[in-house]
Parts: C-alpha cells; sequence; structure tokens
C-alpha cells in the first residue's frame, strides 16, 4: 500500500512526517514556503490517519517512508518529523542513514522512551483509552487538543487539530470495529525494534526542537538526544507546546529553511 501523498518544488528533497494527533495537513503552512526556498517537498499521511487507511499486512512506518521515496525516485532526503511523527524519523535514521540528508524532529519521543513514561504522560494516555473505547472520539480528540496545544496556537489552529485527530480515531475506530466483526483483518499498530540504538552513529545533520509547554517527557527526550548525537543542534522554544509548526508557523517555518540550508550546503561540500 502506498502512503497517500502531496509533492512540491524541485530541488533536493525534503519530507514531512506528521504528528499522531494531526494528518499531513499539519504541514500547510510549511509545505509550499519550503518548495518556494528551493526543496522538492513531500508530505505523507501515515496509514490509519489522513487519507491513508489502516494496514492489511504487517509493517513499519519507516519501512513505508522509505518505499515512498523509491517509489517517488527519491534516493536521498531531509526528513522533517513532528512529535510521533519524529519518532517515525528517527527509526527510518536508524535503519537507513545512508538514504539520509539531515534530520529535523519536533518535541519526538525517543525509541523506548514510553517505559518510564511521567505521571501527566501515563494519566493522558489512560483517559484518552478510556474514552476512544467508549466511543467517545469527539472527547477524546478535545482532549488531545487540550494536551497538546501551547498557548500561541488560536482557536482556528485547535480546531484544525481537532478536526484532524478526530477523523484519525474515526478511522482507527472503525477498523478495530471491522477486527471484532469480521476477524484479524487490519493490522491497527506497527511494531518498531526497540534498539538498543546507537544514537551517536546517526551522523547526519541533527536539529532538536522542544517546547518549554510540553511534557517533562519530551523535554528530557531532546536533552538526551542532544547530548547523545555529536553536533546535534538543540533549540529549546521557551514559548511552545507539542506542536510548535503549528502555533508558531512562520518562526518555524524560518527555523527549518535555515537548518535544511545548511544541510544542503554541507551535503555539497562532503560531496
Amino acid at each position: 500500500m502506498t502512503l497517500s501523498y502531496d509533492e512540491a518544488g524541485d530541488g533536493p528533497a525534503v519530507l514531512l512526517l506528521h504528528a499522531g494527533v494531526c494528518d499531513r495537513r499539519m504541514w500547510d503552512p510549511q509545505f509550499d514556503a519550503l518548495a518556494a526556498a528551493g526543496h522538492r517537498v513531500v508530505r505523507a499521511d501515515l496509514r490509519g490517519f489522513g487519507a491513508t487507511p489502516v494496514a492489511e499486512e504487517p509493517y513499519t512506518n519507516s519501512g513505508d517512508v522509505l518505499a515512498l521515496m523509491d517509489r517517488l525516485g527519491i534516493e536521498r532526503a531531509a526528513l522533517v518529523g513532528a512529535s510521533f511523527g519524529g519518532r517515525v524519523a528517527l527509526f527510518t535514521a536508524l535503519r537507513a542513514a545512508e538514504r539520509l540528508t539531515a534530520l529535523a524532529l519536533l518535541n519526538a519521543p525517543l525509541p523506548g522512551q514510553g517505559g518510564c513514561a511521567s505521571p501527566e504522560l501515563i494519566a493522558f494516555d489512560r483517559r484518552e483509552t478510556e474514552l476512544f473505547e467508549a466511543g467517545d472520539l469527539d472527547a477524546a480528540a478535545a482532549l488531545n487538543v487540550e494536551t497538546w496545544m501551547g498557548p500561541e496556537a488560536g482557536e482556528a489552529t485547535r480546531a484544525a487539530v481537532h478536526a484532524m485527530q478526530l477523523h484519525a480515531f474515526e478511522v482507527q475506530s472503525a477498523a478495530e470495529r471491522a477486527v471484532e466483526k469480521e476477524g484479524a483483518r487490519y493490522v491497527l499498530s506497527a511494531a518498531e525494534a526497540e534498539g538498543p540504538y546507537d544514537l551517536a552513529g546517526i551522523g547526519i545533520p541533527l536539529l532538536i526542537a522542544s517546547g518549554a509547554h510540553d511534557l517533562s517527557d519530551f523535554r528530557a527526550g531532546a536533552s538526551h538526544l542532544a547530548a547523545a548525537v555529536p553536533g546535534a543542534r538543540h533549540v529549546e522554544l521557551p514559548w511552545a507546546g507539542h506542536l510548535p509548526s503549528l502555533e508558531r508557523p512562520d518562526e518555524i517555518t524560518a527555523l527549518l529553511k535555515d537548518f535544511l540550508a545548511g544541510a544542503v550546503r554541507g551535503d555539497r561540500e562532503r560531496a
């Protein structure tokens, strides 16, 4: 199965991977801007999000990313990932760093990080599961907006995230009902191997952004990754929650343009 995607621009390739509370529409503020800056930009819906259905066969998200690159004839690309999409990007780098030119992670959880979750994240996960299992998908989406959006997010942005999360819940809930009715037809989750990994060996330019208003799990993960990877650039955003590219889109667009331009220059110098 091919991931649903949009493509724009010409130049060095950049793949945008969305957060687990969104889909590829979360990159609306960055998509055209990065294409105008001289990049071939691809944004994709991961399985069970946006226009990509849940899977009917075993898969991994990193494998899907590499397969999409192959389908589009992209030999190497920079990956930009938010939250869950950042985790997918990191797994892709650990799996096939030779296919990547750079990596930008916005509040991404680290592999294995779930084993030491904070009380706040545990409470969120418990409440989300309760609402999802009760079929109150609207309330589950509202819980995600309240948890993950920082103080800079306006009402229109909050409404957009609610709509994206609600759609994902509806797709995933329908798939679960089909499993219960028809048997194990769908694969609802993909397990990436949990390591151990040599984070220090990633070997490509790495930008890590974390938000001061995000949960402590993600702030700690960003600090750990920055310390583990030589040369990594860690930007702490004092105004940001979990989804800074939606909270202050112009600022994050500028940050990404600067980082990607530097990565392109460095890649050309090494060639």
